[in-house]
């Protein structure tokens, strides 16, 4: 692992790879040292993981998996979700029980964001209530669309401002994607920002343009995800 040569604002960690597999690896490795230091660290001797679904963050799950932590005492939970059953394909659920529920992460907790309600408001508002009692984020890996969102805050989605604002109390709103077909929930920028250790993991030139778009400009509404590209985050890239 190297320190990223990228041109990116003095303060913002960076840490670039040679291929996605180094950078599932090393970040598998870094995420498991900082779980182990919260079990040993916190009162309750719990960790609290939060992290994104989709394709990207396969080989991460995997590796992450092995890990010889007390995973017992984690719960795991995700940024976003689609508002369907696990066992639809197109679940973040089904996406960790098949690739990060295996092996020794097989004991960790679970908290589910969907709910099987009537409509989504009702989804979002159920889960809402929920997220009281998750146990503070001590680890956030979020990844990062073409066009700039970050766990399901789309730009032009209906709750976008509400999603965004620090000062909301709502733990979790629906979100609409703009040409992805499944309605979502997603976890408020006032709840992710509260993690101890905020990642983002990305791969692809096209993802580092984004980046690069993002960091040049602030409005959040535009790209979402300038929200969270702040001193203390960590950004995993790989070609």
């Amino acid at each position: 692992m190297a320190i990223c040569e990228l041109e990116f604002p003095a303060g913002l960690k960076t840490r670039e790879f040679d291929n996605p597999e180094g950078l599932a690896s090393a970040l598998a490795d870094h995420v498991a040292e900082r779980l182990a230091a919260a079990i040993a660290h916190n009162p309750h001797g719990v960790a609290t993981l939060v992290v994104s679904g989709g394709k990207s963050p396969v080989a991460f799950f995997q590796a992450l998996a092995q890990k010889p932590i007390q995973w017992s005492k984690v719960c795991i939970s995700l940024a976003d979700e689609r508002w369907v059953p696990t066992e639809h394909a197109d679940s973040n659920a089904g996406l960790l029980k098949r690739y990060l529920f295996q092996g020794p992460a097989a004991e960790a907790g679970f908290f589910s964001l969907y709910r099987p309600t009537t409509t989504l408001d009702e989804a979002a508002a159920a889960t809402d209530e929920a997220l009281k009692e998750l146990p503070k984020i001590d680890v956030l890996v979020l990844g990062m669309g073409d066009d700039g969102h970050t766990a399901s805050l789309f730009p032009d989605s209906p709750n976008l401002a509400e999603a965004l604002d620090l000062d909301s109390t709502r733990r979790c709103l629906p979100m609409l994607a703009p040409s992805i077909p499944h309605q979502r929930l997603t976890m408020t920028r006032s709840l992710l920002a509260s993690a101890t250790t905020p990642i983002l993991s990305i791969s692809g030139q096209a993802k580092l343009e984004t980046l690069r778009k993002a960091l040049a400009g602030d409005d959040l509404a535009e790209m979402p995800v300038r929200a969270f590209l702040n001193p203390s985050l960590e950004i995993y890239w790989c070609p």
